[in-house]
């Protein structure tokens, strides 16, 4: 498959806000209806530590990251700003970081 994509990369956070560990069904979850809806997805198994600070509270983020890839002309920016506020439900968070950018594969 060639062409311009739009690929949308998630930070999915390996713990909640409390420090608890997020059970590995919510990553697979998460993994299964991304695929559902766009027949693909990828992740890292690597961790990424993330800080940032809200209301002077320093947080401290054990993240994985989780992308899609979809065709141009499908305009998924919806899904994934609604999906965005599934995910801080289901994962217990201030907020979770989703970022897209155009690709294209050769």
């Amino acid at each position: 498959m060639t062409g311009r994509f739009h690929r949308y990369e998630i930070l999915l956070p390996l713990k909640f806000n409390d420090g608890t560990e997020v059970p590995d069904e919510l990553i697979g979850q998460t993994l299964d209806e991304l695929r559902q809806r766009y027949d693909a997805v990828s992740s890292e198994t690597q961790i990424i530590r993330g800080q940032w600070q809200h209301q002077g509270q320093t947080y401290f983020d054990d993240l994985i990251r989780v992308w899609v890839d979809v065709p141009a002309d499908i305009d998924a920016f919806p899904f994934f700003t609604e999906f965005k506020e599934t995910l801080k439900q289901r994962f217990q968070q201030l907020d979770i970081w989703i970022v897209t950018h155009s690709i294209r594969v050769v």
